[in-house]
């Protein structure tokens, strides 16, 4: 197979741009926002060291049920094609349907799971049903002939049956899933000014005596905490911390 007869979901289409965007670029601009800047972001980074810097993208995803749905959704239909294209709708042309189908329903059930854990039943239950529905238009997009089984290049003859215009219109709703809902969605969490970690109030040594300070929680060492210091714009330590109800940090982008 040439690499012009390689299809977008073996390849890496939208889908996974995106998804190594919000993974990788979305929290750094989370970081950097919140605490004002790069200078700033930098400090962070280095205070929070390495093994934490994946809080910032769970911090994300644990205060905004719609960003962690959508995300597990793409996730979830990507992840399903992208192996699908790999050989797996090959590999599965003679398994009868009814086995196929309950095998596409496990990485759905586990992402609802996860999500109605975290933010709620009704999210689990949203976030399993569209998962599943997607991952059951990849298999009528190979099972109706809209794609190749052996090379998961699309067919571009006109749809002549319902089956294959539901497998199409579920593929354009995965795309803008991926192409346009998930980057709006990230980006307003990343400028929201909301902390994406506890904050805490501390007690804190400012030279003159201890303080109580406002702080974003960056990591904990001992009995206190490494936390950014939202008044004087610095990383500093903080004892005798308490957690504070108010995640606000600065306004919004859109408010700023």
């Amino acid at each position: 197979m040439s690499n012009k007869e390689r299809s977008t979901d073996l390849k890496g289409g939208p889908g996974h741009i995106v998804l190594l965007a919000v993974v990788f670029a979305v929290p750094v601009l989370k970081l950097a926002w919140t605490l004002g800047g790069g200078g700033a972001a930098s400090e962070a980074f280095v205070a929070m060291e390495p093994a934490n810097w994946p809080d910032v993208l769970i911090g994300m995803l644990l205060n905004d049920a719609l960003l962690a749905s959508v995300l597990a959704v793409v996730v979830s239909r990507t992840s399903y094609a992208y192996f699908a294209a790999r050989g797996g709708a090959r590999i599965h042309a003679d398994t009868p349907t009814a086995h196929t189908v309950v095998q596409a329903a496990v990485v759905p059930l586990t992402c609802a799971l996860v999500v109605g854990a975290f933010h709620g039943l009704w999210w689990g239950v949203a976030v399993g049903l569209v998962s599943y529905a997607l991952r059951l238009g990849v298999i009528a997009e190979y099972r109706t002939g809209r794609r190749e089984r052996d090379s998961g290049r699309r067919s571009h003859t006109s749809p002549s049956g319902w089956l294959e215009r539901t497998a199409d219109g579920a593929s354009v709703a995965a795309l803008l899933l991926a192409a346009a809902a998930l980057p709006v969605i990230a980006l307003a969490e990343a400028v929201d000014g909301r902390s994406w970690t506890s904050i805490v109030e501390c007690d804190v040594n400012t030279g003159h005596g201890d303080e109580r300070a406002r702080l974003v929680e960056l990591a904990r060492k001992g009995n206190g905490v490494v936390g950014w210091d939202i008044a004087r714009d610095e990383v500093v330590n903080g004892l005798h911390c308490q957690v504070s109800e108010d995640d606000g940090v600065r306004a919004p982008l859109w408010r700023a």
